[in-house]
């Protein structure tokens, strides 16, 4: 596509108590070689850190850079304000802790013009800065972490259910009016649900690829993974069919660890052969998702696939049926173009 056709590009973030990362991220963004217009929305969510003075820096500093209020702290209606408060054609999510490959956008839009998809995201390749975040990086990136999941292992270029973050046309997004501001978390799915059942093509492709800092400790791990499986057994009630047995993993270890427990202190010694099982199972697998990293990532490998496995477990069996019921009402049809 010669550089005069290159359509202009709108970057949306909703941004948290991001201080660490952002000013990082952004630049990120603004030195992407990609010869269209660009500019940047920061949706700002009441953070109690300098996330805020950050963003007004970036602002004076670069006449690219918005930013938009979001009281409610929410992702998506951050997302929903941020595109709203957006002008261009080509729509580009970013979290605040996202660093986009320098040739991201370009490969994007080149993607959308090669497929005709609506839709386009690769791989959420986490990295770490200490020896923690490393171990997470490594758990989240290894199949014995998080399973066969293309867009946090890899895979081939093809269509998908869903992808990380994603790179939408303006006019898919208007047309199905944003995001859903009822799913705090999952509205990726929801989205790209709705997209899918329009008749779009969301496309994934390993091309693209957003660097990813982890979360800094295990209760912050704990916390994000538990509501990850909370939210997704509300995709599960919310379309039914979309389950399958990568997910029900979790679930399952955490009822047949709970239940060794049980039965080896209340019964007999051989229940704990369950609970020891799995550490076995992590700790080898740990060996592998290690190599190359520094002794004190990998010996905390094991926990940090605990903490995910456990934690998502736990969320799913616990997800309340009423959160699934309030955003079951608020199911948005799928809007097809008028041809």
């Amino acid at each position: 596509m010669p550089d005069q056709q290159l359509p202009a590009v709108s970057v949306i973030m909703p941004v948290l108590n991001e201080e660490r990362h952002l000013r990082t991220s952004v630049r990120h963004i603004l030195e992407q070689e990609y010869a269209g217009e660009l500019e940047v929305v920061i949706a700002l969510g009441p953070s109690t850190d300098r996330t805020d003075e950050i963003a007004a820096e970036l602002v004076r500093e670069d006449s690219r850079v918005h930013t938009v209020p979001n009281p409610t702290g929410r992702t998506p209606a951050a997302l929903n304000a941020a595109i709203k408060a957006s002008r261009h054609p080509i729509v580009v999510r970013v979290d605040g802790h996202g660093m986009l490959s320098p040739d991201y956008i370009a490969t994007a839009v080149r993607l959308m013009d090669e497929t005709g998809a609506q839709n386009v995201g690769g791989i959420m390749h986490a990295e770490g800065e200490n020896d923690w975040e490393r171990a997470v990086a490594a758990a989240m990136t290894s199949k014995i972490g998080v399973g066969n999941a293309a867009f946090h292992t890899g895979g081939a270029a093809g269509p998908a259910e869903t992808v990380y973050l994603g790179v939408f046309r303006r006019e898919v997004l208007e047309r199905q009016g944003g995001y859903n501001e009822e799913f705090i978390r999952a509205q990726d799915w929801e989205l790209n649900f709705r997209i899918r059942e329009a008749g779009g093509l969301i496309w994934f492709s390993p091309e693209l690829k957003v660097s990813y800092r982890p979360r800094p400790n295990v209760r912050a791990l704990a916390k994000q993974y538990k509501n990850y499986g909370r939210w997704r057994h509300v995709v599960a009630r919310y379309h039914q069919g979309s389950i399958n047995l990568r997910y029900l993993a979790a679930p399952a270890a955490v009822l047949a660890i709970a239940a060794g427990v049980v039965v080896g202190v209340a019964l007999t010694p051989w229940g704990l052969i369950v609970p020891a099982g799995y550490l076995a199972a992590i700790t080898a697998g740990s060996v592998p998702a290690g190599k190359g990293l520094p002794a004190g990532a990998r010996l905390r490998i094991p926990l940090a696939l605990a903490t995910m496995h456990m934690s998502w477990g736990f969320g799913f069996l616990t997800s309340p049926r009423s959160l699934a019921r309030k955003v079951i009402a608020s199911r948005r049809p799928a809007v097809r173009a008028e041809r």
